[in-house]
């Protein structure tokens, strides 16, 4: 079976920069462990797999080492491919998810993701998280992930993971974040569990992020960047129980690849 696949870079205006997503276009579900081979094979901290629909596309997202109900950038790229190819005449898109009905829309030179809003609780600062995370937070906060909040931005990209310690962790994954010096706040994010020590760009933990810091500044609308090593950067906008996460995105590669079909 030869099926086409694409490398997005997202939230980047450049090759090599935000975070690569491959995109495999499907015209019906495969079986759970190819789709989950699939992923392992590309490598990528994200796999997405759509089947383009007139009115909705199926849309589903692998790392390489499960499946995941939310991923922004690679819904990003996702959109990217759709919006070069099969839908170059449209503004919006919708896709069918874990998470609900998503749609992306495409205006003033960005993507726009509207996601749902999944503000932390916050929680106890305690010995066990400070000895994990090897530095002590201003707070912390509990949603999908844990987010703890540094003084600075200084501390979020100086900031050494212990993987371990990170895995076991009560959350999906880590985000660290700060004010920022030239966009509103900065943030890492770290998800060893998933098979993803540090994701490069990381759209879903902004669900968390961007209502945090929207009630913090008193502004609806945000500037963003994540500084890990590849780096991106990422226009948000709270509306109510949804955010809206914009940025920009690269084709880095298009082919082919070729799966076994069962006997």
């Amino acid at each position: 079976m030869k099926l086409p696949i694409y490398q997005v870079d997202a939230f980047s205006d450049r090759v090599f920069g935000g975070n690569p997503a491959a995109v495999v276009i499907l015209d019906r579900w495969l079986e759970d462990h190819v789709l989950q081979s699939i992923a392992a094979e590309n490598n990528l901290a994200e796999t997405a797999f759509v089947i383009p629909g007139d009115e909705v596309s199926r849309l589903r997202w692998f790392t390489p080492a499960l499946e995941v109900d939310l991923c922004g950038h690679a819904t990003l790229a996702t959109a990217h491919v759709l919006f070069d190819g099969l839908f170059a005449d449209r503004s919006r898109l919708r896709f069918e998810t874990r998470s609900g009905i998503l749609s992306v829309d495409r205006r003033d030179g960005l993507l726009w993701l509207d996601f749902p809003s999944r503000p932390g609780d916050r929680i106890d600062v305690t010995d066990d998280l400070v000895d994990a995370l090897g530095v002590r937070p201003e707070e912390a906060l509990k949603a999908r992930d844990l987010m703890v909040v540094l003084d600075s931005e200084a501390a979020v990209t100086g900031f050494r993971p212990d993987h371990a310690a990170i895995e076991r962790l009560d959350a999906f994954a880590l985000i660290v974040t700060a004010p920022g010096g030239e966009v509103d706040f900065v943030s890492r994010f770290f998800a060893p569990r998933a098979g993803i020590p540090e994701d490069p760009v990381t759209g879903s933990a902004h669900c968390t992020l961007i209502p945090y810091w929207a009630r913090r500044s008193g502004r609806t609308r945000l500037s963003a960047r994540q500084v890990s090593p590849r780096g991106g950067k990422l226009t948000c906008e709270l509306r109510g129980d949804r955010v809206l996460i914009g940025g920009q995105s690269v084709e880095y590669l298009r082919g082919e690849i070729r799966v076994p079909t069962a006997d």
